[in-house]
């Protein structure tokens, strides 16, 4: 199968999605960082993606 971008991000989206959950689950407090992080590095990928 070759390499696709979307393919491969939507994969990552989804293993990040479920490890992130499960961390909310046991520590809820921590929920505000992860949300924080999400939003960065989903930005940072909306930009390279951009001006590549």
């Amino acid at each position: 199968m070759p390499f696709t971008l979307v393919g491969n991000l939507g994969l990552i989206g989804g293993v990040l999605s479920l490890i992130f959950g499960i961390v909310v689950l046991i520590f809820p407090k921590i929920l505000n960082y992860l949300v924080g992080i999400i939003l960065i590095l989903w930005g940072v990928i909306a930009l390279i993606g951009h001006f590549t």
